[in-house]
């Protein structure tokens, strides 16, 4: 775990959930339904919610989209839900008034001092956090003609400025989001920003692409921030079904010791030259029937090698292992060789052990 160097930040009520300080990161993801349409949304929330959504948002682009926080409690939705704002400050003032459990805007294009003072009283009212958002297009134009460019410098003094029209109201209930779609930039900002203020920080890589694409960008600019110990709650960004952005932000977390591994994680070696046997075939045939055969629910590390050299001694961590032969394989536990199984149904003898653990 690498909660001990992580960045100090206030810490921030989201409904049932905290954000920042000592608290857990958080994973967050989006809807894509039309937030009107109350029974795809519904479905799509519970969807995430059981999935493993932290913190979920849901775009309001009119005061009656906002009527459907109020209505998705009632049905029974419990995590916390964030209403995304753009330009109608009304949008914000409804969502507050309907259950929405954080608001997230962008303070430069809501408008005028008194538009942004009512969004800010409504927040009072309801004790709910506004999550500032800046990212490479919605820079403000005076800094971006100031820097000529997107960069980290740019972005940073953006957001600040933003975050500093909420403190001028005497409103410091906030989370403050800094995002590119290059996660350089994306991780030179946030470095920025977190030397710069305690407000918890939202980590994200936008317009990170497909799912390959997505999950590389997310995994090299969140990941590398959260090794840092800088960043409070997450999303990966995805052009997929926002379930997935669950399942990889949960493994994000896991990498970087932040959240405890749950269930099976596989150790296994690229092959070489000294590999005799079809470990590419047992490593899927492995994770094909891992989830179905499995039954132990605890978090198991298991190795499966290619030969004795890289078996028990480099995977000696692991819980449970098999390191290839010659038409056999070595079975091993903690390091220490158990038995040999031979070549037909070693998957099978494997599954048979780590059941039995």
């Amino acid at each position: 775990m690498i909660m001990n160097n992580k960045r100090v930040s206030r810490k921030i009520k989201i409904g049932n959930t905290f954000i920042g300080a000592d608290a857990p990161v958080s994973v967050q993801s989006m809807t894509n339904t039309d937030t009107c349409d109350i029974d795809a949304t519904y479905k799509q929330v519970k969807a995430l919610q059981d999935r493993g959504c932290d913190i979920v948002r849901l775009t309001v682009p009119t005061p009656e989209a906002a009527r459907t926080f109020y209505k998705l409690k009632e049905m029974g939705i419990t995590i916390p839900m964030v209403a995304d704002i753009h330009f109608n400050y009304k949008c914000a003032v409804a969502a507050a008034e309907n259950g929405a459990d954080k608001i997230r805007i962008n303070p430069g294009n809501i408008g005028t001092d008194d538009k942004i003072k009512e969004v800010v009283r409504a927040c009072n009212l309801k004790n709910i956090p506004i999550r500032v958002g800046v990212n490479s297009g919605s820079l403000d134009k005076e800094i971006l003609k100031k820097y000529g460019h997107v960069c980290a410098e740019a972005l940073s003094e953006s957001l600040l400025k933003s975050a500093a029209i909420l403190e001028r109201f005497d409103f410091n209930n906030i989370v403050l989001a800094i995002k590119s779609s290059d996660p350089r930039i994306m991780i030179d900002a946030n470095r920025k920003v977190s030397t710069m203020c305690d407000y918890p920080l939202h980590l994200g890589v936008t317009e990170a692409g497909s799912m390959r694409m997505g999950v590389m960008k997310s995994a090299l600019g969140i990941g590398t921030l959260l090794t840092e110990g800088i960043g409070d709650t997450i999303r990966v960004s995805l052009t997929a079904d926002p379930v997935y952005e669950i399942d990889w932000g949960i493994e994000i977390l896991e990498a970087a010791g932040l959240r405890e591994k749950s269930g099976i994680e596989i150790v296994s070696c690229p092959t070489c030259g000294r590999t005799k046997i079809d470990l590419i075939g047992l490593v899927n045939e492995f994770e094909d029937r891992m989830t179905k055969e499995i039954k132990v629910t605890k978090p198991i590390k298991v190795a499966i090698m290619g030969c004795v050299v890289n078996g028990p001694g480099e995977a000696k961590e692991a819980d449970i292992g098999i390191a290839g032969g010659i038409g056999e394989a070595l079975l091993f536990k903690k390091g220490e060789i158990v038995k040999k199984l031979p070549e037909e149904g070693i998957i099978s003898a494997l599954i048979d052990e780590i059941n039995r653990m």
